[in-house]
């Protein structure tokens, strides 16, 4: 028993096969990532000590990410606020470890450049939200 169709439709749109378009129904979806705790440990640094990071990562695998850890002493904010600020820290030193245990089969060098980029991207959307908390302070 196929449906009716709902009242104001058409019956080439309730099928789409015959060239009709589907009604859209007004639904927003938001997708959030979700992020496992080493990945949520990764600070929100400034720019340049980030790309600092980058750098350092991609020639040394996991001294960006041990350097990155002391940001957090130093008070740089991350995605676990629930976490102590020394648990955090360790998060990062043994996200450092892993990095340097695991780049003699090229795995852990690899983790540790993507790791870099990502350090990169959250500062720069860490940048772009205080330049608009800044503009907004402005006006």
């Amino acid at each position: 028993m196929e449906p009716s169709p709902k009242d104001g439709e058409s019956a080439a749109a309730a099928e789409p096969g015959r060239g009709g378009t589907a009604p859209s129904s007004g639904v927003v979806v938001q997708v959030r990532e979700k992020k496992g705790p080493l990945r949520a440990a990764i600070p929100y640094m400034p720019f340049p000590v980030a790309v600092i990071c980058l750098f350092l990562n991609t020639f040394v695998p996991g001294l960006g990410t041990f350097v990155s850890a002391f940001t957090v002493l130093c008070g740089a904010r991350t995605d676990l606020p629930d976490r102590h600020m020394c648990c955090v820290f360790w998060l990062n030193i043994a996200a450092a470890l892993i990095q340097i245990l695991t780049a003699i089969v090229m795995v852990g060098w690899i983790m540790s450049i993507f790791w870099g980029m990502d350090m990169v991207i959250l500062a720069s959307k860490y940048t772009e939200r205080r330049c608009r908390a800044a503009g907004a302070d402005l006006h």
